[in-house]
């Protein structure tokens, strides 16, 4: 990946221009190669997603919010890029993802390198001061050529874990946990497989973590690295979502039948079979100690970042709630009313956790700061309940006919449209198209395919419910709350 003379904040169209100049990708969609993923129809919309992470930094209204001045050279970066300074970048970082959520109705896909960012750069700081290392340094170079180059990186954390009760060194396939497999004298080479992978195929770059807290044991398994996207002997294999093959369909009636016809979620199987990676991109290399502290801050980073994007999404879900029933004539109706207060409520709920433990972090010792882990903690858990719930009331106030609803090649039929003009009209002034449209996108949106799935994702991005009750329950310090029961009760022993 050529590195540019200075750093210049790209525009949506550069950014899509930047992945077309990148090698070509061994890359499977459906059983079949993809030569060409930028003009993919299936996979373009996930793309113009990720463009609106670099438009937003040239929009006069939000670029105090999408962009941040560089920690390392002072220089005006795109906040993607960005080490936080103080709980207001934390702050600023959530609601930039609400804004986006709210543009795209789906996942944008780039908070993921955000998030690693900062956790990598805690983690390498503590190790170089156990160990002498140079990793940090490393690290603090690379991250400057991405904020040069404004880049995208895709944070890879996931490995495929094979038989979940067992740990990396444990399995029977040493290769189900990311590994180092060979040392060099320059560097090393890493082999397996990274799963649920947002925005892939997307990024420019990528950053590989461990996905568990390691023993002396799985030392080889704890690897941190950094790689081009089209590096010698990466594969993608493209995950399916529901429906996907709608966006095959020619316009108008793909872009009806899609429900969000220009923008869409990515996730991909991405597998690592025996890539060198040079000594430089290594920031973790054995140091199993510090793998933990690396998994936990990027988690409690990204469980703090579903403050904020499902959020916006949770926004236009909202939107869609009260226009379905102004389109089906009953916008007053108290029950519809009181559905949609519930939905803000629960939204806005989601949204005051993400600031919360944005405006309670702290600075770590590495000079950047770190989410109340706590309470980022509690945000994700809140939001594997209430986007559920946001969603059942949703679909609630469609009706039944968003998932009957006939196909757009029907209304776009002369012998069936007259029919559906006829049988599908609501209130006075609104079009059966229009109607359509709109059902379409509650349905993309409550049905899994907005961002990457709003739910499934909600569920089990960045982490599953349980992750976060352990972190809650490690953190909630239950023993000092014993004592203050005791205090007030005046318990001497």
């Amino acid at each position: 990946m050529a590195i540019a003379a200075e750093n210049k904040l790209m525009t949506g169209e550069e950014y899509i221009e930047s992945l077309r100049r990148r090698k070509p990708l061994k890359l499977y969609l459906n059983g079949e190669p993809v030569e060409n993923p930028v003009d993919h129809p299936i996979i373009r919309p996930s793309i113009n997603s990720v463009a609106l992470t670099y438009d937003l930094a040239h929009d006069p209204e939000y670029k105090e919010l999408a962009t941040a001045k560089s920690a390392i050279t002072g220089r005006i970066i795109n906040r993607f890029c960005h080490l936080h300074q103080g709980t207001e970048d934390l702050m600023n970082k959530v609601r930039m993802q609400r804004v986006l959520g709210q543009k795209s109705g789906t996942c944008f896909q780039r908070c993921v390198g955000m998030d690693a960012f900062n956790a990598v750069f805690t983690a390498t700081y503590e190790t170089d001061k156990k160990y002498g290392t140079e990793y940090h340094k490393r690290f603090v170079n690379y991250l400057k050529k991405v904020e040069d180059n404004d880049w995208i990186v895709d944070g890879c954390m996931t490995d495929v874990k094979g038989d979940r009760g067992k740990r990396p060194a444990d399995q029977q396939d040493p290769d189900m946990y990311v590994r180092i497999v060979e040392r060099r004298p320059d560097g090393i080479i890493i082999r397996g497989a990274k799963a649920h992978q947002t925005g892939a195929i997307n990024s420019h770059e990528m950053i590989l973590m461990p996905t568990v807290a390691m023993r002396e044991e799985d030392k080889d398994y704890a690897v941190c690295c950094s790689l081009p996207a089209d590096a010698e002997g990466v594969v993608y294999i493209y995950g399916r979502q529901s429906c996907d093959l709608r966006k095959l369909d020619e316009s108008p009636a793909g872009d009806i039948d899609s429900g969000n016809p220009c923008y869409g979620g990515q996730e991909a199987l991405v597998i690592f079979d025996d890539v060198f990676v040079p000594d430089e991109n290594v920031y973790m290399a054995g140091e199993w100690e510090f793998s933990g502290m690396l998994v936990e801050n990027f988690s409690g980073y990204h469980r703090q970042s579903y403050g904020g994007c499902k959020v916006g999404v949770g926004d236009v879900m909202i939107g869609a709630a009260a226009l379905i029933a102004e389109y089906n004539g009953c916008p007053k109706a108290s029950h519809i009313k009181d559905k949609i207060v519930e939905m803000n409520h629960l939204n806005e709920t989601l949204f005051s956790c993400g600031i919360a433990c944005s405006a309670c972090g702290k600075k770590t010792e590495a000079g950047n700061y770190l989410i109340d882990t706590l309470l980022a903690n509690v945000c994700k858990q809140n939001v594997t309940r209430h986007p559920y719930e946001i969603a059942r009331l949703l679909q609630d106030i469609a009706g039944g006919i968003m998932v009957t609803l006939p196909s757009a090649r029907d209304f776009l039929n002369p012998e069936t449209r007259t029919y559906l003009e006829k049988y599908l009209a609501s209130a006075p002034g609104v079009s059966v198209e229009d109607k359509m449209k709109l059902l379409r996108l509650i349905e993309n949106l409550t049905l899994g395919r907005a961002a990457v799935g709003y739910l499934t994702e909600s569920m089990h991005g960045a982490g599953s419910p349980q992750a976060q009750r352990i972190m809650i329950s490690r953190l909630a310090d239950v023993e000092q709350k014993k004592q203050l029961a005791k205090d007030i009760a005046q318990i001497k022993k």
